[in-house]
C-alpha cells in the first residue's frame, strides 16, 4: 500500500465507511482495494472555526482537493442542498464581520411610506444604503426584508458595523426604528457559551425571505464586507468521527461534531470565551443566542 494511503475492504454504501472496531464515520465510497488520503479544511469566520475532513484518492492532488461531490435522489433534495449551503454562507458572513462593537437595528415604515411589495421596499432599502455609504464609505452592512407574522407589514433588519446609532436614527426617514442595539458579547447555545458565535441570530434572520420577494437573494450587502478565512487542505493521519473529533485549536473549544451525509465529518470550535462582564448597554435580543 502507498505510503499515507488507507486501504479499505468493504463497501457498505455511499457516504459511510466501517472503520476497524465497527466504527462508521462519513466519507466517499471507493472501489474495493483502493487506497485514499484523509484531508482537512479549516474554515474561520469570526470567533468560528470549522472544520471538514474527508477521503480523496490516493493519486488527487491536496492542494486541489474538495469534499466529495453529493448525489441527491431528487430535485426536492438538490434544492435543500443548495438551501444549507447559502444558509452556511449567510452564518459565516455574519459571524466575519460583525462582533459586539457592531448594531443590529429593526427597521418599520409608517403610514406615509408603507409599501406593499417587494419591489417597492428594495427602493426604500436601497436609498438608505446609499445615504449611509456616502457618509461612511467603510461601513459594513446586511439588510434582510420580512413581513410581519400578525400586522403583514414589510419591514427591514440591518447589521451594521462602523456607522453610529445616532446617524442610523437619523437617515431613516421611512418610520420608526423599533430596535437598535449591539450585538451580544456571549450567545448560548444549549447550555454552552458559544460567545460572538452569531449563528442563532444569522439563521433567524435568513429565515425572513420568503417567496414572495423573488429570486435567490435573501439579503442585501455591502461590497465591502469581509470574507471567511478559508485554509488550505491539509493531509492528515488519524481517524476523525462524530465520536472521536480533532482536537480543537489552541484557544478555541469543540461546540458541534457529526458525520455527514454528503460524505465528510463535519467539527465546530467557538473561541473559548472571556468571562462575562456586567455593563449597561443594550444589546440584541434573544435572536441573538437562541
Amino acid at each position: 500500500m502507498p505510503a499515507g494511503g488507507r486501504l479499505y475492504k468493504k463497501e457498505i454504501g455511499w457516504g459511510q465507511k466501517t472503520l476497524e472496531g465497527g466504527e462508521v464515520t462519513a466519507s466517499i465510497i471507493y472501489k474495493e482495494g483502493r487506497t485514499v488520503k484523509r484531508v482537512k479544511v479549516r474554515i474561520y469566520s469570526g470567533v468560528v472555526c470549522e472544520m471538514k475532513v474527508f477521503n480523496v484518492p490516493e493519486w488527487a492532488d491536496v492542494k486541489k482537493a474538495k469534499p466529495p461531490r453529493p448525489r441527491f435522489k431528487d430535485e426536492d433534495e438538490r434544492e435543500a442542498h443548495r438551501l444549507a449551503i447559502s444558509r452556511r454562507h449567510n452564518i459565516q458572513l455574519v459571524n466575519a464581520n460583525f462582533s459586539p462593537t457592531s448594531l443590529y437595528s429593526t427597521l418599520t415604515l409608517d403610514d406615509g411610506h408603507e409599501v406593499h411589495t417587494f419591489p417597492e421596499a428594495r427602493k426604500l432599502r436601497d436609498n438608505f444604503v446609499r445615504g449611509i455609504k456616502r457618509l461612511y464609505r467603510d461601513a459594513r452592512l446586511m439588510i434582510y426584508m420580512g413581513r410581519g407574522k400578525s400586522t403583514h407589514r414589510i419591514h427591514f433588519h440591518m447589521l451594521s458595523e462602523g456607522v453610529p446609532e445616532d446617524v442610523i436614527l437619523k437617515l431613516w426617514h421611512y418610520g420608526e426604528i423599533k430596535r437598535c442595539d449591539h450585538l451580544r458579547a456571549h450567545n448560548t447555545y444549549n447550555g454552552v457559551d458559544h460567545g460572538q458565535d452569531y449563528t442563532g441570530l444569522a439563521n433567524y434572520l435568513f429565515d425572513h425571505w420568503t417567496p414572495e420577494q423573488g429570486g435567490r437573494r435573501r439579503w442585501k450587502q455591502t461590497a465591502n464586507l469581509l470574507r471567511p478565512d478559508k485554509k488550505k487542505p491539509v493531509e492528515v493521519k488519524r481517524e476523525y468521527s462524530e465520536q472521536h473529533p480533532p482536537r480543537a485549536p489552541k484557544g478555541y473549544i469543540l461546540v458541534e461534531s457529526k458525520n455527514t451525509k454528503y460524505g465528510y465529518c463535519y467539527f465546530k470550535f467557538v473561541l473559548k470565551p472571556s468571562p462575562r462582564s456586567r455593563t449597561g448597554r443594550k444589546t440584541a435580543g434573544p435572536a441573538a443566542g437562541l
